[in-house]
């Protein structure tokens, strides 16, 4: 159960790096502001970078890692599960060689940048007080 809940942190991740670039593109062209939130773009750049990092220095991500021993230590094979965990699998790994991986990565890392400067984070606007 616990390998699982991994596998889901894993999908959530994954989801907040792809969703998240096609709302910041959709959201820069429909000009909406929470988009351009600093912390919202600063943690979203943060993760892509993360994987595009891991991928040039042949790194295995983490919770791939720690999904694997959770099942080991359960006596599962890695990978399998019950049916939401295998078809989480499916939509996350596909059998292609390492490098198709990097390039994908920095492509879509390249593209996060691209946005950042397409729309650029705003910064937070210092507090109005009257004294």
């Amino acid at each position: 159960m616990a390998a699982n809940g991994v596998l889901v942190l894993h999908v959530s991740y994954v989801a907040f790096v792809v969703l998240g670039l096609l709302l910041i593109l959709l959201g820069g062209v429909l000009r909406w502001r929470w988009v351009r939130n600093l912390w919202f773009r600063g943690v979203h750049l943060l993760a892509i970078a993360i994987v595009v990092f891991e991928a040039w220095l042949g790194i295995t991500c983490p919770l791939t890692t720690w999904e694997n021993h959770l099942r080991t230590q359960a006596g599962q094979q890695t990978y399998e599960g019950d049916w939401i965990a295998i078809w989480l699998h499916r939509v996350l790994f596909f059998e292609l060689p390492p490098w198709v991986f990097t390039y994908g990565y920095s492509l879509f890392g390249l593209l996060v940048v691209l946005a950042c400067v397409l729309f650029p984070p705003r910064w937070p606007r210092p507090s109005q007080t009257s004294r």
